[in-house]
């Protein structure tokens, strides 16, 4: 007996009010999320309008004729590129007669897929109730019609139906249980923090080659696809630039455009990732046509998360599948690397610009340091680049570039201390 998944294939909507070929770009990638999730789009509908129209988002008549064409094309349903309200999904699926699904669904499906650790799901699990519990007023009979995504991935149907007051008493639960995760992740940070290891959170926007260059940087195996949103959870590892300073490096959740707010704040805890290293990477992905909006919307992601002021190095990755020649700046950043993490290049320069970064955070000393105190020798080699140890009788006489923290803690200033 061979059994077939059916792929189900949809009709992709969105309405320009102004920016036509940005709408056409949003909805090519509306589309790679869509094959992401594991359904298919062969038509791309683009509906010019002053406004999103409040009942059925793209007018009636606009409804109808994609009616016809979900009959013509034989069609399972409509994605649409905005968040509808509830009134919208109604009336939209009341005049297609045909599932209609909008993008924080769409999003939520594929994050819903994704999520590995215990955190990433219960992240996601608050969303969509969230979602859900914002479109429970009106929705009647309609909250059937919503479905669980693509297929019958996420929570289930069943949720759906469920009232207003189970769904309370299940985000506080799933609350608390994060509130909990995130101490855990706060006693994690103290530790790194403690250790002087500096820090490297890699952001960017979606299958920019985040977790490829994370690969490359620690020679690590993690999970790096040709899909929007491969990877959700944090991933730390630790790598030793070549003058012997360890580094730890953290990939971290990708950006997208229209990022739904309730994904914002259910992962607040694993974007602070961020907010907590010491220097920002910046990963672009330098062959794709929207790149400058893409830059334009991790810097907005990183402002609204309150992340600023730390030092950025931008990485324009894929520069293997770029004409020779072409430059490219982020003025916005402190250093700008070409790069192709599935070849290598640009990876000794990466390092270099790190190095370079981490010499303007450290103080040069020349202390002699007891034999007693000899961890702090191991600490030294560890977190800075030491030039010169020589053995006297008192103890030994170390030279280094240090961390300016760590002189601070371990009172290492330039003479004669102990």
């Amino acid at each position: 007996m061979e059994l077939n998944d059916k792929i189900e294939n949809y009709i992709l909507v969105a309405v320009a009010t102004g920016n036509e070929e940005a709408a056409w770009a949003s909805l090519t990638e509306l589309e790679e999320l869509l094959r992401t999730a594991g359904a298919s789009a062969d038509i791309h509908v683009v509906q010019n309008l002053e406004h999103p129209d409040r009942a059925t988002y793209i007018g009636k008549g606009k409804a109808l004729e994609i009616k016809e064409m979900l009959e013509i094309h034989e069609a399972d349903g409509i994605v649409c590129d905005d968040e509808l309200t509830p009134s919208q999904l109604k009336n939209l699926s009341d005049l297609a007669q045909a599932k209609v699904l909008d993008r924080t669904m769409l999003i939520l499906d594929i994050f819903a897929a994704h999520a590995r650790t215990r955190e990433g799901k219960t992240q996601v699990e608050i969303a969509q109730l969230k979602y859900r519990y914002s479109r429970l007023r009106g929705m009647g009979e309609a909250l059937s019609r919503l479905g669980a995504g693509i297929g019958t991935r996420g929570p289930g149907e069943t949720k759906l139906e469920t009232d207003r007051r189970v769904i309370q008493k299940r985000i506080k639960i799933l609350s608390d249980e994060i509130e909990s995760l995130r101490k855990v992740r706060e006693t994690t940070r103290k530790k790194r923090t403690e250790s002087v290891i500096p820090t490297a959170a890699i952001v960017g926007y979606t299958n920019a080659g985040k977790s490829t260059l994370l690969n490359l940087l620690t020679e690590s195996d993690i999970l790096a696809e040709d899909k929007l949103f491969a990877t959700l959870d944090p991933t730390t590892r630790t790598a030793k630039l070549p003058d012997g300073q360890e580094i730890l490096f953290t990939d971290t959740v990708g950006f997208i455009n229209k990022l739904p707010h309730n994904l914002i704040d259910a992962f607040r805890s694993t974007l602070e990732e961020a907010k907590y290293a010491d220097f920002i990477i910046h990963v672009v992905d330098a062959s794709d046509e929207q790149r400058d909006m893409h830059c334009r919307i991790v810097y907005d992601t990183l402002r609204d998360l309150g992340i600023t002021g730390k030092p950025v190095i931008t990485v324009w990755n894929k520069m293997d599948l770029v004409d020779e020649g072409l430059l490219f700046r982020d003025f916005d950043a402190d250093a700008s690397i070409h790069f192709s993490a599935k070849t290598g290049r640009g990876k000794e320069d990466l390092f270099a610009a790190l190095q370079k970064l981490l010499s303007e955070r450290r103080k040069y000393i020349d202390v002699l340091i007891p034999y007693r105190d000899s961890s702090v020798i191991a600490e030294i080699r560890k977190t800075g680049q030491l030039i010169s140890e020589e053995y006297e009788a008192e103890g030994v006489r170390v030279r280094a570039y240090v961390p300016t923290s760590l002189a601070a803690r371990r009172g290492l200033i330039t003479q004669d201390n102990y």
